[in-house]
């Protein structure tokens, strides 16, 4: 595609009014992205509406194993789209110039080796993969295919992550030595237990391209629809909950991934036939010298989300669209605690050559304001369009996708498990 190089980064949202039928897809200018859409499921279809968002991005295809679905991303993006439940029509579509690909983990790469392949460029949501062994062949698929591939954490290219990363480069926060991730949820959409679709049936649904890898079994549309809670076929809380902060927390740090992981969880609460935990606790150490402590319930909600950055300077809270700077306190030398053991003569002479100084002087805590950027969307169609490096590129993708497989591995094994031994 011959592209300008002109930026869409400032651009204002595209708007779509369809009535009725819509007239099938005009070729791609100059300045458009055709995209095809591999998988419209929930986060599928709110991929197709973020993505018309953006100027110089036109939906043009979707496949999904599911007629539902289907008929939804007509209704997004009108009756001209071409639909199907084979994803290589979308791929075999000289219309398509990107795919975006939302289906359940254990089928991602596949898709994606078979979409660069094809000469797409793919933007591929997290986790990128479903075991530590893709990651590698990803990476070199997209180096060899001259295409943007693009791992869709939306934090990862967010105005704040930029700014907190920023204030740890200044050395604000001091010597980092541990990072707190929570992310909790307390109800039955926060533990994929989602509702069935009254037809949802053999008839409806493509189950053995659902299955893909994994071993064959009678249809259950159970799994079908609530994929995560299977190992088979996502790689559970680490891989839905986790990567969201390692992306983010790996950008913040300036970090590549985990040395180590410990773990421990299990299924607390949600004993409806899953087999990854509902509640899970990972402890990791990264090779820069600090620990992060990353825990997931799905059987309360209280815990505040967000990445807690804890340095012997100070602590910077990160949650949702918020940033907080905590400065450490300010000790004096005097030790009133840690002379309560001298006799008084002596404790009075102690605290003497101190002149009386403050013992301790708290600073305030400052909320950091940031002006929200572009999307993480907008920077895929950007990096086409314009030639640019991708903003999160496949290597990124896997660190953090790595990271939660090792957390995974950890608790499958009950083990400690070293980067370097995964496979």
């Amino acid at each position: 595609m011959k592209m300008t190089r002109r930026s869409l980064i400032a651009s204002s949202a595209l708007v779509y009014t369809l009535k009725g039928a819509a007239p099938a897809p005009a070729p791609a200018t100059k300045e458009t992205v055709n995209l095809g859409f591999i998988g419209s499921g929930i986060r599928g279809k709110q991929l197709i509406d973020e993505f018309m968002d953006v100027k110089g991005a036109r939906g043009v295809a979707v496949a999904d194993l599911y007629d539902g679905c289907l008929q939804r991303a007509k209704e997004q993006l009108g009756e001209g789209i071409a639909v199907g439940k084979d994803y290589r029509r979308v791929l075999d579509n000289k219309d398509v110039d990107a795919v975006v690909i939302a289906t359940p983990d254990h089928l991602h790469e596949r898709i994606t080796l078979d979409a660069l392949a094809a000469g797409k460029h793919v933007y591929v949501e997290k986790p990128m993969t479903w075991s530590f062994a893709e990651g590698p062949r990803i990476i070199a698929a997209a180096k060899a295919s001259g295409k943007v591939l693009q791992v869709g954490s939306q934090a990862k290219t967010s105005a704040l992550t930029a700014k907190a990363k920023e204030i740890v480069a200044s050395g604000a926060l001091g010597k980092v030595n541990m990072i707190r991730m929570g992310n909790h949820r307390n109800n039955a959409e926060g533990a994929w237990v989602y509702p069935i679709p009254p037809d949802a049936s053999e008839k409806t649904i493509e189950w053995a391209r659902f299955l893909g890898k994994a071993k064959k079994r009678p249809f259950d549309a159970k799994q079908f629809f609530r994929w995560r809670c299977w190992w088979e076929y996502s790689a559970g809380v680490a891989g839905d909950l986790f990567v969201h902060q390692f992306t983010q927390m790996h950008e913040i740090m300036s970090t590549k991934g985990p040395k180590s992981a410990v773990s421990q969880g299990g299924i607390f609460r949600w004993n409806d036939g899953r087999t990854v935990p509902d509640i899970m606790n990972s402890l990791l150490e990264y090779p820069e010298g600090f620990l992060v402590d990353v825990y997931v319930t799905q059987a309360n909600s209280y815990a505040p989300r967000g990445i807690l950055i804890l340095g012997d300077g100070g602590t910077l809270q990160v949650e949702g669209r918020r940033m907080t700077l905590i400065p450490e306190p300010k000790y004096g030398d005097a030790q009133m605690y840690g002379s309560l053991n001298f006799p008084k003569k002596l404790r009075d002479e102690y605290l003497a050559k101190y002149g009386g100084e403050q013992r301790m002087a708290r600073a305030e805590a400052k909320e950091i304001a940031v002006e929200a950027g572009p999307t993480h969307n907008a920077w895929f169609i950007d990096s086409i369009v314009n030639g640019k490096p991708s903003r999160e590129n496949a290597e990124e993708g896997h660190y953090a996708a790595a990271a939660a497989h090792l957390c995974n591995q950890a608790y499958r094994k009950g083990t400690k498990m070293v980067w370097e031994k995964m496979k």
